[in-house]
Order: C-alpha cells, then structure tokens, then sequence
C-alpha cells in the first residue's frame, strides 16, 4: 500500500483513518447483511425445528453470532412464526407480519462485536503490510497471505474476552452487575484464561481463512487494475476482487468453520447450564466423521457462501473507497 501510493503520487493514510475506514466499512456490512441474515437463519430454523430451544451460531462474514431458540413466549433473539416459500416469501411475509425492523433484529449486539473487531483487523492488517513491504522493498502473495494471518490473530486474541462477554450476557440475560460478579467469580475459581475459551477453534478456522482472503484479493485486485490499465482500483474491481476472495477463502476453510460451529455451540451451553464438560477440537472433528462421514465437514457451503462473498465484497469495497477518500494528490513545490 505505501509502496504504491509513493508510486501513484498520493499520501499514505493514517493509522485512525484506517481505523474510520474499517469502522464504516462494518457498520454498513452488517446493516446491508443483517436482512440476509435474519432470513436465511429463520428458513433454517423451519426446515429444522430441533433447532427451537437450543442455541444456533450464524456469521455475517465480519464476526460470529449465537442465537437462541425457545418454544414458550419468552423473548429471543429470532422469532419463529409462519411458513415461508423461499428466500423472496420469507422477507414479504416477515415485513407484513412483523414490521420492517425486525429485518435487523439482533443488529446491536452484531455491531458491538463486529465494529471493535474489524477496525483491529483491517488496520492491523494494512500497517503490517506497509512495514512489510518497506523492509524487504517488494510486493508479493506471501506478505498478504502473512499480514493476513497475523492481523487476524491479533483481532481474535483481543476481542475474544469481548465475544465471551456477550455470549454470557445472551444466553443468561444478566444485568451489568451481575455480570461482572459472574466473570469475576469465573476468574477467580480458573482464572484470566478462562475469558479465552473458544479462542482456540475461532483461531483454526480465521487465521487461514484470512491468509488466504488478502493474497486473492491483492492477487485479484492487480491483476484487474493491470487489465483496465489504472492504478486506483475502482468500487466495481474491489467488490468483484472481494467476493472472488470471500468465496475462494470460505470453501478452503469449510472444516475448519463446521468445527468452530459445533465448538461454539457447545460453548454456548457451557455458559447456560454451567457445564463443565466441553469438546477438544479434535474430539468434535472425530466425532463429525464418525457421525456423517468426512463429508460431513463441508457440509452448508451455499449457506455459507452466500453469506460471505457479499459480506466481503461489501466490506472491502467501502473499506476501499473510504481510504481513496482520504488520499489526496501530493502538491508540487512552486519554484520561482
């Protein structure tokens, strides 16, 4: 990035507006993916009613959500009612039954985990790739791939303690109070690690899948700039660039993100019945097999597609924009 924008004749960005760039960037993918979401997830819940009482993980491309289902009148995350005829009947039906806004319910809790965690990410992603770049003086797919699988690491390390958080103030509906008593008491009985688990499966699954996202997408991104004969990229060649990444990096990383489903379902009735049995990932990969063969670890990749190339392409398209806004030409001393 540095080395092009000294090429281009333009100023290099600064860490914060990186940071505006990202924060944006989230914040208009969830609010244009939640829709998608909400019904993708309620024509999985009535093809698959075993689901209504038990906890549901679902990812929007930026951060995981889990959700849970129950039979009584008590309040949820997503409700249940009514048949839906596909993806068009499904949003013509929830808006008439329910109301616009409940198109992005559940946007709060996606934006308060997504936001923190993808302004981390793509900031640290671009700073690691600038100095990269400006120490060995080259540009190639392993300096992506790497920054791609650091920055990653980095985001999930620090957000995880915040996604735990949020996990048990989901499924027990505590006040602040009480759940900062209960995290304290989890502490205290097995201490500060204890606000990582579930790092574990969520590093396995986005740390390659985010290698492998940046080196396509750069990969994309110059060979297209190349072919149209410009240096800027244009919204048309980072959208396409990122869904082709989006969509490449998700079906390579497909086992890695049915283990971290089942892990983080496990999870999340960990937190809710205070058990303290919870699967290795390997034992949940075995067992996978073992249940439904080793097919069963590719198993919702159109679900899965079809949430993650718009999530990406979106995301990285207005990531994109948002820092050509800030480049500004460099101006030319006068000399008189």
């Amino acid at each position: 990035m540095a080395s092009e924008d000294k090429e281009n004749g333009l100023y290099t960005i600064t860490p914060s507006q990186q940071a505006f760039c990202s924060c944006c960037g989230a914040v208009i993918t969830s609010v244009l993916v939640t829709p998608l979401d909400v019904v993708k997830v309620r024509l999985q819940v009535q093809s698959n009613p075993s689901l209504k009482g038990k906890s549901f993980l679902d990812s929007d491309g930026l951060t995981d959500h889990v959700y849970l289902y129950e039979n009584g009148n008590g309040k949820t995350w997503r409700k249940t009612p009514g048949r839906f005829n596909g993806m068009m009947d499904a949003f013509v039906k929830i808006t008439q039954r329910e109301g616009m806004k409940s198109l992005w319910s559940g946007l709060p809790p996606s934006l308060a985990v997504s936001v923190p965690t993808t302004v981390i990410y793509f900031t640290c992603y671009d700073q690691l790739r600038d100095a990269i770049i400006s120490k060995f003086g080259e540009d190639n797919g392993y300096i992506s791939l790497t920054a791609g699988g650091i920055a990653r690491l980095c985001s999930a390390t620090i957000i995880s303690p915040v996604e735990m958080v949020r996990t048990t103030m989901q499924s027990r509906r505590l006040s602040y109070k009480k759940l900062y008593a209960c995290i304290r008491t989890s502490v205290a009985q097995n201490g500060w690690l204890s606000l990582w688990k579930g790092w574990g499966p969520t590093v396995l699954r986005d740390v390659p899948f985010s290698a492998l996202y940046w080196c396509n997408y750069e990969y994309f991104k110059r060979a297209l700039c190349k072919k149209s004969g410009i240096h800027e990229p244009t919204i048309l060649i980072t959208f396409s660039s990122g869904a082709a990444a989006g969509s490449i990096a998700a079906t390579l990383t497909l086992p890695f993100d049915v283990v971290k489903t089942h892990k983080q379902t496990e999870l999340w009735h960990f937190i809710s019945h205070s058990s303290q049995k919870s699967s290795s990932v390997w034992e949940i990969m075995k067992r996978i097999v073992a249940e439904h063969g080793f097919t069963g670890l590719f198993t919702g990749i159109i679900p899965r597609l079809t949430k993650i190339a718009p999530a990406c392409a979106i995301m990285i398209s207005t990531y994109e924009y948002g820092k050509s806004f800030f480049r500004v030409e460099i101006a030319q001393p006068s000399r008189y």
